[in-house]
């Protein structure tokens, strides 16, 4: 295992490099998704005044779950590889298509739909999210358990030469009691197992570091009890529990950057403009008034009810509104203005609901390829950072507990499928074409109709839709010539 020194040193440095993003992740979930622990943010929920930000994330957090990881829905497949031969792949179909069943069961069994939702928000809002995927204990529903871990506890390093987040840390502050539970293996050094006082907290550091170009990823437990440091437990893992991915990512960064980021200067704006608006309404709805000091008028013991009778001076004015120099009746033009930008930023009035129910085809498909466009470059990192890890990390787990074939996810003998909505809005283009180019040569004639390859283009269709591999014959033999192709139905 690597020296512990070390890793407490890459540490630091790492928490050094991330230190420059908090502010701006401060102003992120200060206005967008107020928590309570998200940097010691000062800005609390009685300074919000305008929601816009906190509907349009969350209406994006379920836009993501419902277009890459739809709960209870087949959103993963896994198919034979192109190194197989025709009847190797045949053969192999079904039994990946079972397996992919299984592996898709326990994850609808499992708490994923729900922690899923609360790693989009963090991407969302900061443009990083971060999953623990852990293995349940024998004998629960699902194999599978997972924690969406906060931002402010998380700090991550790109591996050497990947560009992925391959370099985790995660610091917590545990009693004995949690890290017995949590970690039931861990050596605890004697004057932690012997401390008396259940309370205090103990400052744990979990690493999952890569082993250099092995197939390895090194996870390790690290007490820190001031300048010391105990390993507690440590272990080789062939996929890293922690699964970290960006939404957007500029060169040289390693946090990503989010939507929110891009539309914080307006979601600022507008929350000050509504403060405003709603000074300049109580003043409207109460007044400002003014009275003259002669002795007989007291402010102070004024109350401004209905009925209510003020005495006066004789010859004064006693009390009297201030007209205001003027309105403010621009501000609603400002803040509507503000506000669609926010869900413009935040996709909200792309990936929202239809309004029209009168939608034709054509338009059905327009909107899906508009998705496609606008989620293309996000989507590939999410399925390079997000859905390869998660189904590797799944399949390890299975495939050790033997639930699954002893093969490997490699992408030559086996290869992902992947089946979400997004990924299918992004075939129908390919799919639409085909149908088309099928269409046209039909009908021009025996002599076109000869170029096509129906075989072919039915399991080219079939894999863009999603369909199961099993389902999809690869090869079908041709009648021979002068064989009879058509049979008379009994």
């Amino acid at each position: 295992m690597t020296d512990m020194n070390t890793i407490i040193e890459s540490y630091a440095r790492a928490r050094t490099r991330r230190g420059m993003w908090e502010g701006v992740w401060r102003d992120c979930y200060a206005y967008a998704l107020p928590t309570a622990d998200a940097f010691q943010s000062r800005t609390t929920t009685a300074d919000i005044f305008d929601g816009t930000a906190m509907d349009a994330v969350d209406q994006l957090a379920s836009s993501l779950l419902a277009n890459l990881t739809p709960p209870w829905s087949s959103w993963f497949g896994l198919k034979p590889g192109p190194e197989l031969t025709e009847s190797q792949a045949q053969a192999l179909a079904p039994a990946l298509e079972g397996a992919a069943r299984v592996m898709q069961a326990h994850f609808d069994r499992s708490n994923f739909a729900v922690e899923m939702h609360q790693a989009f928000l963090d991407l969302v809002t900061a443009g990083t999210g971060t999953i623990l995927f852990e293995e349940s204990a024998p004998g629960q529903m699902s194999a599978f358990k997972f924690a969406a871990l906060p931002l402010s506890t998380v700090t991550l390093e790109e591996g050497a030469g990947t560009g992925r987040l391959e370099r985790v840390f995660r610091e917590s502050q545990m009693k004995l009691a949690d890290i017995r539970a949590r970690f039931p293996r861990a050596d605890l050094p004697a004057h932690v197992a012997r401390e008396k006082d259940a309370d205090k907290t103990w400052r744990v550091i979990e690493t999952a570091l890569p082993d250099g170009d092995k197939p390895v990823v090194k996870y390790a437990v690290v007490l820190a009890d001031g300048d010391a440091q105990t390993v507690l437990m440590s272990a080789n893992l062939p996929v890293s529990p922690f699964i970290a991915f960006r939404w957007a990512k500029a060169p040289g960064d390693v946090y990503g950057r989010s939507p929110v980021m891009k539309a914080l200067p307006d979601i600022k704006t507008a929350n000050k403009v509504v403060e405003l608006i709603l000074k300049n309404a109580s003043i409207a709805v109460t007044g400002i008034w003014q009275a003259d000091d002669d002795g007989v008028l007291n402010p102070a013991t004024i109350s401004l009810t209905p009925g209510t009778i003020i005495p006066k001076a004789v010859g004064s004015q006693g009390l009297k509104p201030l007209e205001m120099p003027g309105r403010f009746d621009v501000s609603q033009l400002v803040l509507d203005d503000l506000r669609a930008r926010i869900r413009h930023a935040l996709l909200i009035d792309r990936l929202g609901q239809v309004n029209d129910r009168r939608m034709t085809a054509t338009e059905v498909l327009e909107r899906s390829a508009e998705m496609a466009l606008l989620l293309g470059a996000t989507y590939g990192r999410l399925q390079s950072e997000l859905l390869t890890p998660l189904i590797q990390r799944g399949w390890a787990i299975l495939r050790r507990r033997g639930e699954v074939p002893d093969v490997s996810i490699d992408g030559r003998t086996v290869q992902l499928d992947y089946r979400s909505p997004l990924a299918r809005a992004q075939g129908q283009r390919g799919v639409q074409n085909t149908i088309n180019w099928i269409t046209t040569a039909m009908a021009m004639g025996p002599a076109a109709q000869s170029a096509i390859d129906l075989a072919g283009a039915a399991r080219f269709i079939g894999e863009a839709l999603g369909v199961p591999s099993d389902l999809i014959v690869k090869s079908i033999p041709q009648p021979n010539a002068g064989e009879i192709t058509h049979v008379q139905p009994d």
